[in-house]
């Protein structure tokens, strides 16, 4: 940090387990990459590289070692695993994992049907390989996932082999987690909690008031994805109590003798 201040939340330190900030890379040009993590690499945990935009992405492995070579793992969108697995190219997404030397993969089966017991397969058989997310939640606007059944998934994907379960939000912030509107469903979030470890989670959260709402029900280490590159600096101050969104939060808990 730049300069002192008193009464700010504590940040886990890198490489961390809470806190973790997902970044969404869409498309970002090698500059773009240098450029970005020259602001904000110390504030960025991983990097996605959106649904299928690594296929369609020009120097596509001179791009990932820029990010190597700032300690940013990165790994691409669920939406490639499933254009694969629709095309009963499994075998041959291991091998790109491979090529392109990734470290982490994503399994969801937001676009796709895909029996739950296979898709836990398929997370089994990646995690023996690489560091696996996957994904629960459609990118369906109009298929409601009961809050139990989101508990029974996120469940049987730690268990399975899932190093952390992301909450689908896509990345406009309006399915899955949310409503069509953008406003958190909040009751689903809450009784996910009550059985599945905050830590273990990675909340899709594009839009701010998400963000905000995450931040003030969970604290400054909460785990959150399908972060803008620019919203990256933005989002830390959040996390810090320095923006209006979240200004008081903090200092009002320490003034209640709470640990921020």
């Amino acid at each position: 940090m730049n300069y002192t201040l008193k009464s700010i939340p504590e940040r886990e330190a890198k490489p961390r387990e809470r806190g973790f900030t997902m970044a969404m890379d869409k498309g970002l040009s090698i500059r773009e990459v240098e450029d970005f993590l020259e602001v904000a690499g110390e504030y960025v945990d991983i990097v996605k590289l959106g649904w299928a935009t690594s296929f369609v992405t020009p120097n596509l492995k001179k791009k990932l070692e820029v990010y190597k070579a700032a300690g940013i793992p990165t790994y691409f969108g669920g939406t490639l695993f499933e254009a694969f697995i629709a095309r009963n190219q499994f075998e041959d997404y291991r091998r790109v994992l491979d090529k392109y030397e990734m470290t982490f993969a994503e399994v969801s089966d937001g676009s796709l049907e895909m029996p739950h017991d296979v898709k836990c397969e398929y997370i089994a058989k990646l995690a023996d390989q690489v560091t696996v997310l996957s994904e629960v939640g459609s990118k369906d606007a109009e298929k409601i996932i009961p809050p139990y059944m989101w508990i029974k998934l996120m469940k049987a994907e730690l268990e399975a082999g899932a190093w952390k379960v992301i909450g689908e939000a896509r990345e406009g912030g309006n399915v899955g987690l949310f409503r069509s509107s953008g406003e958190v469903r909040s009751g689903l979030v809450e009784e996910i909690l009550t059985q599945v470890p905050f830590e273990k989670i990675l909340w899709e959260a594009p839009q701010k008031a998400q963000q905000v709402w995450f931040i003030k029900l969970l604290g400054a280490n909460v785990n959150l994805g399908n972060i803008a590159p620019s919203e990256v600096i933005p989002l830390e101050t959040i996390r810090l109590g320095l923006r209006g969104d979240t200004f008081d939060h903090f200092l009002n808990m320490e003034k209640a003798g709470l640990k921020i």
